[in-house]
Parts: C-alpha cells; structure tokens; sequence
C-alpha cells in the first residue's frame, strides 16, 4: 500500500478519501466492528467546510446540517459579546451543526465511492520501519507494508506510542459533560451560545433534528447523564429551558496536550493522535480534518516524488496551528471560570470586546479556522 491509515473516525476517513482522490492506494484499519453512532463533535466551521472541497463532501455535509450564523458569550440571558459568522470571507459563513456520526457516514460513504474501504475490527499491535517501508503488524498477525502510517486512532494513540512520539501536557481538573436534549422553549434555536456562569461553561448548540447540544465543565460528570442532571446544567448556567427528554449523554476529561513531533520518520499523526483540548469552540475535529487534507496533499507529493519537504512543513505548521487552538479554548474556559470577584471586570473587558467591531470580526475569524 501507499499508505495504512490506522483509525476510522473522521480524520482517518478524511484523510484516506482525500489520498484516494489522488489515486493512492490506502488501507484504513479500526478496531470497531462498525463506525461509532454517537455525536461528541457536532460542528463544521467555515476554513474546514473549504478544505472538505477538495473530497467533494461538503455540499452534502451542508444539506444534512443546521448553518447558523450567530455565536454568542452570554452571562444568563444577558449578551456579552455578540460574534457574527455573516462577514466570513468564505461561502460558507455560518457554523455548521452537524452529529459527529453523520460526519462520519458522509465520509466513509466517500471514501467508499472512491474505492477505498475499512477493514474491521482490527488493531495495531507492533510497528517497525526500514529504508523502504513501514511495517504495521494487526492483532490477527498479519503485517500490512506502506510508504507511510497515519496515526489516526486518537489521543490514545498506539501507533504514536509504538512510534515513539510523546504527548506531554495536562489534564484539567474538571470533567465534561456531553449531553442532547429536547427541551420546552426557552434556549436559543438560531445561535450557539457559550454562557458564563457561577457555576462554570456551559455551550448550548442547536443540532438538525431540534434537540440541543450541552457541553459543560462539572466537577464530576455522571457517566449517563439523566434529565435531571441536564435540568440542573441549564437552571445554574443557562436559561429559564426545561428540559423534556435527554437524547444521549457522555462524559470526558479536558485534557490540554499536544504531541512532541508530528512525524517519525514514515509516521505521521493527525487529529487527536496529535493534539487535545477543551471543548470550547469546537475546534477539535475541525483542527483534525484540517490536519487529514493537508496531510494527504503532503503525502501525495512525496509518493509522487519522493521529495519529503512538505510532509516537514505538515509537521511544524500542524503543530503550531494547535499549539494556537489550544491556546484559544483555553482562554475561553478560564474566562468562564474566572473567580467571583473578577467577574465585574472580566464583563467590563469583554463590553469593550464587543464594542469593537475588528475586535469581534477578529473572533469570528479564528473560530472558524482562520488566524
């Protein structure tokens, strides 16, 4: 094979149909039975929609999703900074909402269209390299020989492991939790809203099918969040919603972490193989197909040529662009979870913020994947 992509989420199925556009030979291999049903990332922002262009999937990404052209920092009802998605130097000005399993069926469908499959469920076991090819050796023992491995199996990451890549950063204190609800009036359905509140961040998304998205930091998030706990979420942060069924909950750690290297020798990573973070201003995935398209062009030159400069280039830009995010969603969670006394003036600030038009056109940029 050209290329063995280990790891069939979103950026292991973007990257493989990106290197399948460019008539690469690709194995993608996933230690699931099936693709993941669930919905942890649930937005599209704009640079990533432009680069998704290139694999031909984000018109159709677009009509199964919910665009929303607002994003707002509130304290309860009260608006702090309005950010506007409208002046986006892009077609595609509005933060897509959209579930993470939907993504992830778009993709593989793609990815299927171009001939390319995934073999499941199968793991890495053991990894080696030479000066002809990398050697990935599954868990039923076969051993799949490649130009290249993309490391694409998340912050986990065995193959960074068996590379020998280290990950070092930190993981925060408080846990998240992740629920959908249908709720009876009361949220916002045309924007997504970041609350700051006493009791911490709250993030409140409107998803295509009317439920809404919840994304908060708690000291201890229950593994299956009930109707009550997401009540209890929106009642201390949030607005005056109540909450009539929930759809589906999860919990995580905030982990702050970003790998030492993209790339040892014909390894590379992408996604959260490579970096992770908080969950405020869902840049998570988005960082990670970004990664996956620019690493399939970079890998296409170098099988073409044999000149590795860009996949150099990958690495060091790659990584900085989430040294830069991670730096983002972290100011946003502490902004959130600045102590009581500060508060007045943090709201002070963030008035002068939204009274700034380049100010406020500078967020919506960086949002959405532009610096």
């Amino acid at each position: 094979m050209d290329v063995v992509v280990v790891g069939a989420g979103p950026v292991g199925l973007a990257a493989a149909a990106a290197l399948r556009q460019q008539g690469r030979s690709v194995l993608v291999v996933d230690r699931l039975a099936a693709g993941a049903n669930t919905s942890r990332a649930a937005v599209i922002h704009a640079r990533t929609l432009e680069m998704l262009e290139t694999i031909g999937v984000s018109k159709r990404l677009v009509e199964l999703g919910l665009p929303l052209q607002d994003f707002t920092i509130r304290e309860g009802e009260r608006v702090l900074v309005p950010v506007s998605m409208r002046e986006l130097p892009s077609a595609y000005a509005y933060t897509l909402m959209i579930p993470q399993s939907t993504t992830e069926q778009v993709l593989l469908d793609r990815l299927e269209e171009l001939g390319g499959s995934v073999l499941r469920p199968r793991s890495a076991a053991a990894l080696t390299q030479d000066a002809d090819a990398a050697h990935v050796t599954l868990d039923d023992g076969q051993v799949i020989d490649a130009q290249y491995v993309v490391a694409a199996d998340g912050m986990h990451s065995t193959i960074r492991e068996l590379a020998g890549i280290t990950m070092p950063g930190d993981t925060l204190s408080l846990s998240c939790s992740l629920v959908d609800v249908r709720v009876d009036g009361g949220l916002h359905a045309d924007e997504v809203a970041l609350y700051f509140a006493k009791a911490g961040l709250l993030v409140v998304a409107p998803l295509p099918d009317g439920s809404f998205r919840l994304v908060a930091e708690v000291a201890d998030a229950p593994e299956h969040p009930d109707l009550a706990f997401a009540q209890g979420l929106i009642d201390a942060r949030g607005s005056k919603a109540t909450v009539t069924e929930v759809v589906w909950g999860s919990r995580f750690r905030i982990h702050e972490r970003v790998a030492d290297s993209y790339r040892a020798g014909r390894v590379l990573l992408a996604g959260d193989s490579a970096h992770t973070h908080s969950p405020a201003g869902g840049q998570g995935m988005n960082l990670g197909l970004r990664d996956a398209i620019s690493l399939a062009g970079a890998l296409s030159t170098a099988l073409a040529t044999g000149d590795e400069r860009e996949l150099d280039e990958y690495a060091v830009r790659g990584r900085a662009e989430a040294v830069r995010v991670i730096a983002l969603a972290h100011r946003l969670t502490r902004l959130a979870n600045v102590p009581r006394p500060v508060r007045p003036l943090r709201n002070a600030v963030l008035r002068v913020v939204a009274g700034s038009t380049d100010a406020t056109r500078g967020i919506a940029r960086q949002l959405a994947g532009y610096r």
